[in-house]
């Protein structure tokens, strides 16, 4: 019976994709720490680049290759106890979660801001911080199970792509 559920399991997993990951083409996330930028490429090549806030002295956005676990639309900020859709949620209108330093998706991630004047800075409390227009695009391309990488190499975002698998050498 388990042999069975498993072998389900392995075909309509709720977390995609399964095995090895990226292959080329799959869906690949890349933030650029030293250009504040963040790189979201699909079918092998880099399809758009958004501008980030990232976290501040003290409190850095973790480097390494991770997984996103969580999404959430209009994500509730529980440190302040702020419901979703408040114009006074620093988490915006959108929450994408990375497993970095065994969070679960839950304490860093991809998000929205109230205060798009930030992007662009090293001002954030570890996240990973856009416009809301641009997390809104960026919520919809990429599914659960995608690979986050976060690096402080100067290397160019196809480089990076090139290097990790998402782009074809």
């Amino acid at each position: 019976m388990l042999a069975i559920l498993l072998s389900i399991l392995s075909i309509v997993s709720p977390i995609w994709p399964l095995g090895v990951n990226p292959l080329e083409g799959d869906p690949y996330v890349i933030v650029s720490l030293s250009s504040h930028q963040l790189a979201y490429i699909n079918d092998g090549e880099v399809k758009q680049v958004f501008d980030v806030a990232i976290g501040k002295k003290g409190t850095e956005t973790p480097e390494g290759e991770f997984n996103i676990v969580v999404k959430a639309i209009n994500p509730y900020y529980r440190k302040l106890d702020i419901q979703g859709g408040d114009k006074d949620n620093p988490l915006g209108t959108r929450w994408i979660g990375f497993d970095a330093e065994e969070t679960d998706g839950r304490l860093y991630g991809i998000h929205g801001t109230n205060r798009p004047s930030t992007v662009g800075y090293s001002i954030s409390n570890g996240c990973v911080r856009l416009i809301n227009s641009d997390v809104e695009v960026l919520f919809e391309e990429i599914p659960l199970g995608t690979k986050v990488l976060v690096t402080s190499k100067g290397d160019s975002f196809e480089e990076l792509g090139k290097h990790h698998g998402a782009i074809s050498e």
